[in-house]
Protein backbone atom coordinates (compact mmCIF):
# COMPACT_ATOMS: atom_id res chain seq x y z
CA UNK A 1 0.00 0.00 0.00
CA UNK A 2 1.14 3.68 -0.58
CA UNK A 3 2.83 5.23 2.14
CA UNK A 4 1.05 8.02 4.45
CA UNK A 5 0.38 10.61 2.93
CA UNK A 6 2.22 13.50 5.03
CA UNK A 7 1.10 17.45 5.65
CA UNK A 8 3.61 18.65 3.19
CA UNK A 9 2.16 16.72 0.75
CA UNK A 10 -1.26 17.58 1.22
CA UNK A 11 -0.32 21.32 1.03
CA UNK A 12 1.24 20.38 -2.40
CA UNK A 13 -1.50 19.30 -3.63
CA UNK A 14 -3.76 22.37 -2.37
CA UNK A 15 -1.62 25.38 -3.37
CA UNK A 16 -4.43 27.71 -2.95
CA UNK A 17 -4.51 26.98 1.47
CA UNK A 18 -1.98 28.76 2.89
CA UNK A 19 0.46 27.03 5.29
CA UNK A 20 2.99 27.44 7.79
CA UNK A 21 5.08 25.30 10.17
CA UNK A 22 4.62 22.14 8.05
CA UNK A 23 7.85 20.38 8.92
CA UNK A 24 7.84 16.98 10.77
CA UNK A 25 8.79 17.91 13.88
CA UNK A 26 6.48 20.88 14.07
CA UNK A 27 3.47 21.41 15.81
CA UNK A 28 0.79 22.27 12.81
CA UNK A 29 -2.50 23.32 13.18
CA UNK A 30 -4.79 24.70 10.27
CA UNK A 31 -8.66 25.34 9.52
CA UNK A 32 -10.59 26.60 6.53
CA UNK A 33 -14.42 26.45 5.52
CA UNK A 34 -15.64 24.35 2.87
CA UNK A 35 -17.65 25.60 0.13
CA UNK A 36 -15.32 28.77 0.23
CA UNK A 37 -15.45 30.10 -3.37
CA UNK A 38 -11.57 30.71 -2.69
CA UNK A 39 -10.92 27.57 -1.43
CA UNK A 40 -11.31 23.94 -3.17
CA UNK A 41 -11.27 21.14 -0.48
CA UNK A 42 -9.83 18.09 -3.31
CA UNK A 43 -11.41 14.59 -2.43
CA UNK A 44 -8.51 12.77 -1.13
CA UNK A 45 -7.57 9.33 -2.84
CA UNK A 46 -8.14 6.52 0.27
CA UNK A 47 -5.38 5.63 2.04
CA UNK A 48 -3.58 6.92 5.38
CA UNK A 49 -2.96 10.66 6.23
CA UNK A 50 -0.20 11.37 8.72
CA UNK A 51 -1.91 13.96 10.65
CA UNK A 52 -5.75 13.91 12.36
CA UNK A 53 -8.26 15.87 10.61
CA UNK A 54 -11.97 17.00 12.01
CA UNK A 55 -14.46 17.95 9.47
CA UNK A 56 -18.21 19.24 9.53
CA UNK A 57 -19.81 18.84 6.28
CA UNK A 58 -23.26 19.42 5.17
CA UNK A 59 -24.60 18.22 1.67
CA UNK A 60 -24.80 14.50 0.56
CA UNK A 61 -21.44 12.59 0.44
CA UNK A 62 -19.92 9.18 1.29
CA UNK A 63 -17.21 8.66 3.81
CA UNK A 64 -15.23 5.65 2.84
CA UNK A 65 -12.86 4.62 6.21
CA UNK A 66 -10.94 1.25 6.67
CA UNK A 67 -13.06 -1.20 5.67
CA UNK A 68 -16.37 0.61 6.14
CA UNK A 69 -19.07 3.19 3.97
CA UNK A 70 -20.52 5.44 5.75
CA UNK A 71 -23.42 7.92 3.93
CA UNK A 72 -23.92 11.82 5.19
CA UNK A 73 -27.32 12.63 4.27
CA UNK A 74 -27.29 16.15 5.08
CA UNK A 75 -25.07 17.12 8.03
CA UNK A 76 -22.18 14.92 9.49
CA UNK A 77 -19.47 14.84 11.80
CA UNK A 78 -15.74 13.31 11.15
CA UNK A 79 -13.20 12.46 12.90
CA UNK A 80 -9.91 10.84 11.05
CA UNK A 81 -6.56 10.08 12.43
CA UNK A 82 -3.63 8.53 10.94
CA UNK A 83 -4.39 4.82 11.50
CA UNK A 84 -6.87 4.49 9.33
CA UNK A 85 -7.21 4.79 5.49
CA UNK A 86 -9.97 6.79 4.46
CA UNK A 87 -11.33 9.38 1.70
CA UNK A 88 -14.41 11.73 0.98
CA UNK A 89 -16.66 11.51 -1.81
CA UNK A 90 -19.18 14.61 -1.97
CA UNK A 91 -22.61 13.35 -4.02
CA UNK A 92 -24.09 16.42 -3.90
CA UNK A 93 -22.46 19.57 -5.78
CA UNK A 94 -22.79 21.92 -3.08
CA UNK A 95 -20.92 20.76 0.17
CA UNK A 96 -19.91 23.05 2.79
CA UNK A 97 -18.70 23.07 6.33
CA UNK A 98 -15.33 23.52 7.89
CA UNK A 99 -12.33 21.33 7.83
CA UNK A 100 -9.19 21.03 9.89
CA UNK A 101 -5.99 19.69 10.11
CA UNK A 102 -3.35 18.82 13.11
CA UNK A 103 -0.65 16.61 13.59
CA UNK A 104 0.11 14.97 17.14
CA UNK A 105 2.79 17.34 18.03
CA UNK A 106 0.34 19.90 18.17
CA UNK A 107 -1.31 18.61 21.33
CA UNK A 108 2.16 17.67 23.09
CA UNK A 109 1.81 18.16 26.59
CA UNK A 110 -1.69 19.16 25.88
CA UNK A 111 -3.90 16.15 26.62
CA UNK A 112 -3.80 12.55 25.28
CA UNK A 113 -5.75 13.03 21.88
CA UNK A 114 -4.47 9.66 20.91
CA UNK A 115 -6.99 8.21 24.24
CA UNK A 116 -10.24 9.59 22.68
CA UNK A 117 -12.43 7.01 21.60
CA UNK A 118 -13.17 9.15 18.51
CA UNK A 119 -9.89 8.47 17.17
CA UNK A 120 -9.52 4.87 18.54
CA UNK A 121 -9.35 1.67 15.39
CA UNK A 122 -12.65 0.37 15.97
CA UNK A 123 -14.36 3.88 17.68
CA UNK A 124 -16.82 5.58 15.93
CA UNK A 125 -15.47 7.88 13.08
CA UNK A 126 -18.69 9.53 11.90
CA UNK A 127 -22.30 11.24 13.58
CA UNK A 128 -24.75 12.62 11.40
CA UNK A 129 -26.04 15.68 12.87
CA UNK A 130 -29.27 16.78 13.44
CA UNK A 131 -30.04 20.54 12.89
CA UNK A 132 -29.62 21.54 16.39
CA UNK A 133 -26.12 19.64 16.76
CA UNK A 134 -25.31 21.00 13.69
CA UNK A 135 -25.82 24.22 15.11
CA UNK A 136 -24.09 23.79 18.13
CA UNK A 137 -21.32 22.22 16.54
CA UNK A 138 -20.82 25.00 13.80
CA UNK A 139 -20.12 27.25 16.31
CA UNK A 140 -17.30 26.16 17.71
CA UNK A 141 -15.61 25.87 14.24
CA UNK A 142 -16.51 28.77 13.66
CA UNK A 143 -14.70 30.11 17.23
CA UNK A 144 -11.83 28.41 16.08
CA UNK A 145 -11.55 29.94 12.75
CA UNK A 146 -11.98 33.17 14.57
CA UNK A 147 -9.04 32.11 17.08
CA UNK A 148 -7.09 31.08 14.14
CA UNK A 149 -7.19 34.39 12.47
CA UNK A 150 -6.33 36.22 15.84
CA UNK A 151 -3.33 37.81 17.21
CA UNK A 152 -4.15 36.64 20.99
CA UNK A 153 -1.05 35.48 22.56
CA UNK A 154 -2.33 32.35 23.62
CA UNK A 155 -4.59 30.97 20.96
CA UNK A 156 -2.76 27.88 20.29
CA UNK A 157 -4.12 26.83 23.53
CA UNK A 158 -7.26 28.55 23.15
CA UNK A 159 -7.64 26.40 19.78
CA UNK A 160 -6.67 23.53 21.48
CA UNK A 161 -9.12 23.99 24.31
CA UNK A 162 -11.83 24.53 22.00
CA UNK A 163 -10.45 21.40 19.61
CA UNK A 164 -11.33 18.90 22.83
CA UNK A 165 -14.56 20.96 23.35
CA UNK A 166 -15.51 19.21 19.85
CA UNK A 167 -14.97 15.81 20.89
CA UNK A 168 -16.84 16.04 24.00
CA UNK A 169 -19.42 17.54 21.72
CA UNK A 170 -19.56 14.28 20.21
CA UNK A 171 -18.94 12.15 22.78
CA UNK A 172 -22.34 13.29 24.27
CA UNK A 173 -24.23 12.64 21.04
CA UNK A 174 -23.00 9.03 20.78
CA UNK A 175 -21.44 7.95 24.39
CA UNK A 176 -18.51 5.62 23.49
CA UNK A 177 -18.56 2.70 26.12
CA UNK A 178 -14.64 3.51 26.64
CA UNK A 179 -14.98 6.98 28.14
CA UNK A 180 -15.71 6.16 31.62
CA UNK A 181 -12.29 5.62 33.88
CA UNK A 182 -11.58 2.02 34.17
CA UNK A 183 -9.61 0.23 36.43
CA UNK A 184 -6.11 -0.43 35.56
CA UNK A 185 -5.87 -3.87 36.07
CA UNK A 186 -2.65 -6.57 35.13
CA UNK A 187 -5.29 -7.46 32.88
CA UNK A 188 -5.93 -4.46 31.24
CA UNK A 189 -1.89 -3.65 31.14
CA UNK A 190 -1.91 -7.07 28.90
CA UNK A 191 -4.85 -6.74 26.67
CA UNK A 192 -3.91 -2.93 25.50
CA UNK A 193 -0.24 -4.41 24.56
CA UNK A 194 -1.41 -7.20 22.82
CA UNK A 195 -3.69 -4.81 20.77
CA UNK A 196 -1.07 -2.17 20.12
CA UNK A 197 1.33 -4.94 19.25
CA UNK A 198 -1.35 -6.11 16.35
CA UNK A 199 -2.32 -2.19 15.38
CA UNK A 200 1.47 -1.15 15.21
CA UNK A 201 1.66 -4.11 11.90
CA UNK A 202 -0.34 -2.20 9.81
CA UNK A 203 -0.25 -0.99 6.90
CA UNK A 204 1.47 -2.93 5.17
CA UNK A 205 3.33 -0.45 2.68
CA UNK A 206 5.53 -3.25 0.66
CA UNK A 207 4.87 -6.47 -0.78
CA UNK A 208 8.62 -7.45 0.86
CA UNK A 209 6.42 -6.78 4.36
CA UNK A 210 4.79 -9.39 6.02
CA UNK A 211 2.91 -9.68 9.13
CA UNK A 212 5.32 -11.25 11.83
CA UNK A 213 2.52 -12.00 14.58
CA UNK A 214 -0.33 -13.64 13.58
CA UNK A 215 -1.16 -16.55 16.33
CA UNK A 216 -1.91 -15.50 20.24
CA UNK A 217 1.36 -17.79 20.79
CA UNK A 218 3.27 -15.30 18.85
CA UNK A 219 1.92 -12.19 20.51
CA UNK A 220 2.89 -14.13 24.06
CA UNK A 221 6.58 -15.11 23.19
CA UNK A 222 6.55 -10.98 22.01
CA UNK A 223 5.22 -10.65 25.52
CA UNK A 224 6.73 -12.96 27.76
CA UNK A 225 3.55 -14.29 29.10
CA UNK A 226 1.82 -17.23 29.21
CA UNK A 227 -0.52 -17.83 26.15
CA UNK A 228 -3.17 -18.94 28.75
CA UNK A 229 -2.42 -16.01 30.57
CA UNK A 230 -3.13 -14.00 27.61
CA UNK A 231 -6.19 -15.50 26.33
CA UNK A 232 -7.42 -15.22 29.82
CA UNK A 233 -7.16 -11.45 30.18
CA UNK A 234 -8.05 -10.48 26.47
CA UNK A 235 -11.31 -12.72 27.10
CA UNK A 236 -11.67 -11.01 30.32
CA UNK A 237 -11.68 -7.06 28.89
CA UNK A 238 -12.90 -7.47 25.25
CA UNK A 239 -15.18 -10.69 25.57
CA UNK A 240 -13.18 -12.18 22.54
CA UNK A 241 -10.96 -14.29 22.04
CA UNK A 242 -7.36 -13.60 21.03
CA UNK A 243 -7.54 -15.64 17.64
CA UNK A 244 -10.48 -14.14 16.40
CA UNK A 245 -9.23 -10.25 17.06
CA UNK A 246 -6.36 -11.45 15.18
CA UNK A 247 -8.36 -12.28 12.32
CA UNK A 248 -11.05 -10.10 12.29
CA UNK A 249 -7.88 -7.50 11.91
CA UNK A 250 -6.67 -9.28 9.20
CA UNK A 251 -9.70 -9.43 7.73
CA UNK A 252 -9.86 -5.71 7.72
CA UNK A 253 -6.54 -5.45 6.53
CA UNK A 254 -7.53 -8.14 3.76
CA UNK A 255 -10.51 -6.12 2.25
CA UNK A 256 -8.63 -2.88 2.15
CA UNK A 257 -6.05 -4.21 0.08
CA UNK A 258 -7.96 -5.85 -2.41
CA UNK A 259 -10.61 -3.03 -2.77
CA UNK A 260 -7.79 -0.44 -2.41
CA UNK A 261 -4.30 -1.53 -4.08
CA UNK A 262 -3.26 -3.50 -7.63
CA UNK A 263 -1.30 -6.01 -5.31
CA UNK A 264 -1.56 -9.54 -6.80
CA UNK A 265 -3.59 -11.75 -4.41
CA UNK A 266 -1.02 -13.67 -3.76
CA UNK A 267 1.25 -10.92 -2.78
CA UNK A 268 -1.85 -9.88 -0.43
CA UNK A 269 -1.73 -13.40 1.08
CA UNK A 270 1.95 -13.60 1.93
CA UNK A 271 2.24 -10.15 2.90
CA UNK A 272 -0.64 -10.90 6.05
CA UNK A 273 1.25 -14.00 6.75
CA UNK A 274 -1.20 -16.77 5.45
CA UNK A 275 0.90 -19.67 3.79
CA UNK A 276 -0.13 -19.19 0.28
CA UNK A 277 -2.85 -17.92 -1.95
CA UNK A 278 -4.63 -21.12 -1.65
CA UNK A 279 -4.87 -20.78 1.94
CA UNK A 280 -5.85 -16.77 1.90
CA UNK A 281 -8.90 -17.29 -0.36
CA UNK A 282 -10.17 -20.28 1.94
CA UNK A 283 -10.23 -17.46 4.89
CA UNK A 284 -11.83 -15.15 2.63
CA UNK A 285 -14.54 -17.49 1.26
CA UNK A 286 -15.17 -18.15 5.09
CA UNK A 287 -15.40 -14.90 6.21
CA UNK A 288 -17.00 -12.90 3.05
CA UNK A 289 -18.64 -15.69 1.38
CA UNK A 290 -16.67 -14.01 -1.85
CA UNK A 291 -13.42 -15.49 -2.95
CA UNK A 292 -10.72 -12.77 -3.03
CA UNK A 293 -11.11 -11.66 -6.78
CA UNK A 294 -14.91 -11.74 -6.59
CA UNK A 295 -14.90 -9.48 -3.53
CA UNK A 296 -12.09 -6.99 -5.28
CA UNK A 297 -14.47 -6.81 -8.47
CA UNK A 298 -17.90 -6.43 -6.20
Amino acid sequence: MAKPETIEEYYASRPFLAATGTGKDTAHFNIFQIGDPDIQDIPNQFGRKDFFKICIITGNSLIHYADRTFEVKEHGLLFANPQIPYNWEPLSTNQQGFSCIFNEGYFEHFGRIKEYPVFKPGGFPVYELTPAELSAIKVIFEQIMSEKNGAFAFKDDAIRTLVLQLIYSALKIRPAMTTSPEKVTAARRITTLFLELLERQFPIDSTSAEVQLRTPSDFANQMAVHVNHLNKSVKEITNKSTTGIIMQRLLQEAKIMLKHTSWPIADIAYALGFEGPTHFSTFIKRQLQLSPSQYRNS
